[in-house]
């Protein structure tokens, strides 16, 4: 079924009249006439303007322009759309899909999230840990119902490899959701195909994607509410939807919270100007009310403000917004400089062309229909933009998440924009069959040199994604603290959140057995069951994240330093060691165990006999050792 809106002809789609030199869209006004709809009628039996009305359109008609009218297309009951959308979300999910639990490596941030999660299914409180107010619990609250039927069928299998498999859920809305937006946003049906390409299949969007975060889950529900906003429908309740989904993304990752700017634009530009006061007042008290449930929560808890002997919400923001800035993203030696770069390592495509597109975008604003139909889009990769340069700010590897539906949107939207220039900038009803083919093979090119630039660094960085095992190392880790250890249920371990829960179904008890590192020095919880510190430790699991972060955490520290390995997994910097705490610690041990981690390359075998006599079997590229 279609409706129609009065729409241009010389640039994408939207309800602004056209230029004099501009022919209009006879191909889709005939198949519009085709299908049996009446043209708009601007004016009711009552006086009253329509939703078609040149008015309400971008523009006011005067002198020679002209308006015509384009159909739009209802996703439900366009089969092309419904075709073309589910061809490519099969290839994303199945690219996606395919070794996502062995690629990218496992995260720290996983685990946290999912243990969260676990705790959520277990009825052990909001968290595997005290909830400190760090994000607002919704947002695993939603992994814990995505994770609940697997984790019935097989408790065993809650750990974070298996768990990815969950966010092709997300992945697959997110996806359907852009498409939609790219439709009700008046771009035609190849670039909203190329916009879910973008999203789906960038390299840097099958890694981040594949992962256990909250973005992910955030970028779903904000894309819901972009579709909302501009329902070709404009109900009132359309807009108040909006707001309630904007709110639960929010609640889910707040720092969604930028982008609300850019979808009120989109509201704003996409609703009745009847009903425009009502529509953006209900959106915006809808989405209040929502957000405020999650101070509200704070205070009936009595944990809204710091206190004596609790956490509050007041300690968690203070914390969140006074984290150690990581530098200016174009300063060559800050951490916010490495983290851009880790983007562009996998894509530099749909960063930079995205940001590319939304300038394009905003400088063509006045004149072009697409720039003012995807300003929303463009605002928020603005937004976001802005303030991963801050040269103050912290930029956490995750960040870019928010910002890929919107890159994808506005750098097929510039694509489209391009495109319409080349083929239909300046042509009259007369222009030669000469020019024409000008015309096409010029885009032909510049499709072509897309496609070189772009085709080789997909194919290079996605086959890395379906066929690299990252992931060995810890699964290795895993069957060992499962199986070397005499007695798990007894044995206190320093382990990172990306192999707690595997601890956890290993027999060790959750919470003070298995310790997520970061407790034994900053949860009173835990290091009140530590008086004599280190040594009230049995293991630590060194991966990665621990040696980084352990300078900064003295319990962590010394049982780094005190202590021997025992195995260790995998090679370079991304080795997981496994050290038994010493019982009596010597100058010697620490030196024994940095030479052995460091010469260490591949899995090392261990036959542990009694505490004090360990034999260390070490494979390396130069041979055993």
């Amino acid at each position: 079924m279609t409706s129609t809106l009065p729409v241009v002809t010389t640039d994408q789609r939207t309800a602004v009249p056209t230029q004099p030199n501009d022919a209009p869209d006879t191909d889709e006004r005939a198949g519009h006439k085709r299908a049996g709809h009446k043209q708009p009628r601007h004016k009711r039996a009552n006086g009253e303007r329509g939703p078609g009305t040149p008015d309400e359109a971008d523009g006011r008609t005067g002198g020679n322009r002209r308006l015509t009218v384009r159909p739009v297309v209802r996703f439900r009951g366009s089969r092309p759309d419904l075709l073309l959308c589910g061809v490519l979300l099969v290839a994303i999910l199945l690219v996606q899909g395919w070794n996502i639990q062995h690629y990218p490596t496992l995260s720290d941030d996983e685990g946290t999230y999912l243990a969260q999660a676990w705790a959520v299914q277990e009825g052990n409180g909001l968290a595997h840990y005290t909830y400190w107010y760090d994000h607002p619990p919704l947002g695993w609250m939603q992994i814990a119902f995505l994770t609940w039927l697997p984790s019935l069928l097989s408790p065993e299998s809650m750990t974070v490899a298996p768990m990815r498999f969950a966010m092709l859920l997300v992945s697959a809305a997110s996806a359907v959701f852009l498409y939609v937006l790219a439709r009700r946003l008046w771009l035609p049906r190849w670039a909203a195909g190329l916009a879910m390409v973008l999203f789906g299949l960038s390299p840097l969007s099958v890694v981040l994607q594949r992962e256990i975060f909250l973005d992910n889950i955030a970028v779903m529900w904000m894309l819901l509410a972009f579709c909302l906003a501009a329902s070709p429908h404009r109900h009132l309740w359309h807009h108040f939807a909006a707001g309630i989904a904007a709110a639960v993304g929010v609640l889910t990752k707040e720092t969604m919270l930028v982008i609300l700017p850019a979808l009120l634009v989109t509201m704003w530009r996409f609703s009745h100007r009847d009903t425009r006061k009502f529509a953006l007042t209900g959106a915006i008290t809808a989405c209040a009310l929502i957000g405020l449930f999650y101070p509200l929560f704070a205070l009936l808890k009595g944990e809204l403000v710091p206190g004596g002997g609790h956490v509050s919400l007041w300690d968690g923001i203070t914390y969140q917004m006074s984290r150690p800035g990581s530098g200016f993203i174009l300063d060559a030696g800050s951490g916010s400089y490495g983290v851009l770069q880790s983007w562009l390592y996998y894509d530099r495509v749909l960063p930079l062309g995205g940001v590319a597109g939304a300038v394009l975008l905003m400088v063509t604003l006045r004149w072009s229909v697409t720039a003012r139909a995807l300003a929303g889009p463009a605002l928020a990769v603005v937004i976001l933009t802005a303030v991963a340069m801050r040269p103050s700010g912290y930029l956490p590897a995750m960040y870019v998440i928010q910002a890929l539906p919107f890159l994808a949107l506005v750098l097929a939207g510039g694509a489209a924009s391009v495109t319409h220039a080349v083929l239909r900038r300046r042509r009259g009803s007369g222009e030669s069959r000469k020019l024409t083919v000008v015309r096409w093979t010029a885009l032909a090119a510049l499709a072509a040199t897309a496609a070189v630039y772009a085709a080789p660094r997909w194919y290079d960085g996605n086959r890395t994604a379906l066929t690299a095992d990252a992931n060995a190392p810890y699964r290795a880790a895993a069957s060992w603290m499962a199986t070397e250890v005499p007695d798990p249920s007894r044995a206190r371990v320093l382990v990172d959140d990306a192999l707690w829960l595997d601890l956890v179904h290993a027999g060790y008890e959750p919470g003070l057995g298995a310790i997520w590192f970061y407790k034994a020095d900053l949860d009173p919880a835990v290091t009140e069951t530590m008086p004599r510190g280190w040594r009230d430790l049995d293991y630590v699991v060194a991966s990665p994240t621990v040696r980084r972060d352990a300078r900064d955490l003295p319990n962590v520290r010394d049982a780094l330093t005190h202590s021997d390995t025992v195995a260790v997994f995998g090679e370079g910097e991304d080795r997981i060691e496994i050290r038994r705490i010493a019982a009596t610690p010597t100058a010697t041990t620490t030196d024994t165990a940095t030479a052995t981690a460091s010469d260490t390359a591949t899995t090392t075998a261990t036959d542990t006999t009694t505490a004090t006599d360990t034999t260390t079997a070490t494979k390396s590229t130069g041979g055993a050792r």
